[in-house]
């Protein structure tokens, strides 16, 4: 069914004069390197030696990557991987990491809900989250006790600025009594203030285990259009968008058909409606790597941020990608060379008040402790 109610801050007329979300490029700043924490830079040449040691890495990635490229990216790969043996560390990394990132240097890759998961399994007393803030955040929440770095955290989101914690209780107010899931991709604020969070691999599953007629879901407004038309269950959205996402378009698709009806099309849930509708499969980033293994389409366009038909085709070099494809700004903050930093240095380490990550914590692990 159509979702039953869309609101965004306009809608509140109580809400303070000025207050608005956070803009993506101020996410809450990490703390500061600690004192007497850095290690000396190592040297970053390309020689022989690294040449041998990464070899092996190069034949992950060598469809993906040119070889002239390969001996700039080498020396620091190999310098991260030494540091993480040093440190105690662990690197997680969302699909939308660059291939160089995600299959040379990450221990462990996957989509929202695979790190969510993962990150409470982490025995490592250093986690390295490479992806956006709120992710960084999330590993905090599940690891309180654990240092969580990010090497960037200007590394914001467009829907987790979209809506603040002042706006989650402003639509308790307004629908007393009606339980609310935000998808994972909001600050620690907001899942505060929640009954349960979500990702977009589970989200009709969360919406539906809440037993309730009605439910407000938050923010993102196109994944709340494809919840509603995957349940009876009544739901009031937030009107927030993925900037990545939300650029598709269902007239672009429909071109790549005419030129080649063979190809085949997959999107994430977070696009909109006539983007989907053109779509063969639809589904989390998780599911549609899942697809394309067992599909092994000979022509495909993924319908999500480009790092991540990279990092297919890198697995799969029989399945050739065509674009459009979409970069996040945000996840391309995450460099090598930021990582070498936050290792090196242990910066920039993400923060919580433990009041408020106590009552974030619960809204993530009822997420994680939900029964298939």
């Amino acid at each position: 069914m159509p979702i039953t109610g869309l609101y965004g801050p306009d809608d509140f007329t109580s809400r303070p004069r000025g207050q608005a979300a956070n803009p993506v490029t101020t996410s809450p700043r990490a703390a500061p390197a600690r004192t007497g924490s850095t290690l000396p830079m190592p040297s970053l040449q390309w020689t022989d030696e690294v040449e041998r040691a990464t070899a092996p890495l190069y034949e992950r990635v060598k469809h993906v990557i040119p070889p002239i490229e390969w001996p700039v990216m080498a020396p620091t790969i190999k310098a991260i991987n030494e540091l993480k043996q040093a440190r105690g560390a662990v690197i997680l990394a969302h699909n939308y990491q660059a291939p160089e990132i995600f299959h040379c240097v990450a221990d462990i890759g996957g989509d929202s809900l695979q790190l969510a998961v993962e990150a409470t399994k982490v025995k490592a007393g250093i986690i390295v989250q490479c992806g956006v803030h709120f992710m960084a955040e999330t590993s905090k929440l599940l690891n309180p006790d654990k240092t969580v770095l990010i090497p960037d955290s200007r590394a914001g989101c467009s829907l987790a600025a979209s809506i603040t914690g002042a706006d989650v209780r402003l639509l308790r107010e307004k629908f007393p009594g009606v339980p609310v899931v935000a998808y994972v991709n909001t600050s620690a604020e907001v899942k505060a203030e929640v009954d349960i969070c979500c990702t977009s691999s589970n989200a009709v599953q969360v919406v539906e285990s809440l037993g309730a007629r009605s439910v407000i879901f938050l923010p993102d407004r196109y994944l709340a259009t494809y919840v509603a038309s995957k349940t009876d269950v009544k739901i009031i959205a937030w009107k927030g968008a993925c900037e990545v996402h939300e650029r598709f378009t269902g007239a672009e698709l429909r071109e790549l058909r005419e030129a080649d009806p063979s190809v085949q099309i997959i999107a994430h849930p977070e696009c909109p409606p006539d983007v989907l509708a053109e779509a063969d499969f639809t589904g989390s980033t998780a599911h549609m790597i899942n697809w394309v293994r067992a599909k092994r389409p000979r022509r495909l366009v993924m319908i999500t941020e480009c790092s991540m038909a990279d990092n297919v085709r890198a697995e799969l070099p029989d399945v050739e990608m065509l674009r459009p494809c979409n970069l996040c700004p945000h996840m391309k903050r995450i460099t090598l060379a930021n990582i070498l930093e936050s290792l090196l240095t242990l910066r920039e380490e993400i923060t919580i008040d433990p009041a408020l990550a106590m009552r974030a914590r619960r809204s993530v692990e009822r997420m994680i402790n939900l029964k298939n």
